[in-house]
């Protein structure tokens, strides 16, 4: 499985790494609140770990924006806060489970294991849209004002990454690492060839540009 822990204690995260990269799950991690939300908020994790007490934004929070955001990732918390009310504050926020440390891994582990076994709450998305720009996941189709587009498969696996986080900027390394599966960089423009691709079948033809450069950060489909 791909997990996210977001989590500040040192020992915790060592510990809890370890052990899940062991039994051969992906495990990012990130120690502060806001950058954790933000990476949270990407959807594309099994089961996410969250802490209660976090710098910049505490646990709570980001639970409560990632629900917000209609993003229906199982999420279990895992923190020293563990009186009744807490623990029911945690769950109505928006939690699956709830863990208090200290803990011991084999519980951990298997709380994980069947959060991801639930059905998600929310049926996949088969459409993803952005203004009049239409992509049907089932079919392979795009169309834009009712035109289809002809996309080659990596520019459709681009045009996919960027609906799915539509008003969001993606980084260049977000997308080395989401569409071309690269966890470096291979200094070439791969990206900025792609965006230019895309943009001359997606934008170009039209009135309304939906496809932006973010100076200094990144990309973002916008609509």
């Amino acid at each position: 499985m791909k997990l996210l822990l977001i989590e500040d204690d040192a020992t915790t995260v060592d510990y809890v790494t370890r052990g899940l990269r062991e039994e051969g799950h992906g495990v990012d991690h990130l120690a502060n609140g806001r950058e954790g939300l933000s990476q949270a908020l990407t959807g594309e994790y099994d089961v996410m770990i969250v802490d209660r007490m976090l710098p910049e934004l505490d646990g709570l929070s980001i639970v409560r924006a990632v629900r917000a955001a209609k993003v229906a990732t199982p999420i279990i918390f895992l923190t020293a806060i563990g009186g009744v009310d807490d623990r029911i504050e945690g769950l109505n926020s928006g939690a699956d489970d709830y863990l208090v440390k200290p803990f011991a891994f084999g519980e951990l582990s298997a709380r994980i294991a069947a959060l991801a076994r639930r059905p998600q709450a929310q049926s996949e998305q088969v459409v993803l849209e952005a203004a009049d720009l239409k992509m049907d996941l089932i079919t392979r189709k795009v169309t834009r004002a009712g035109q289809e587009i002809d996309l080659l498969p990596r520019e459709f696996a681009l045009l996919e990454f960027l609906l799915r986080r539509k008003g969001r900027v993606q980084t260049r390394t977000m997308l080395l690492e989401g569409v071309w599966d690269l966890n470096f960089d291979p200094q070439t423009n791969v990206v900025e060839t792609h965006i230019s691709r895309l943009r001359n079948k997606v934008d170009k033809p039209f009135e309304r540009e939906l496809i932006h450069t973010v100076r200094g950060a990144g990309y973002r489909i916008d609509g």
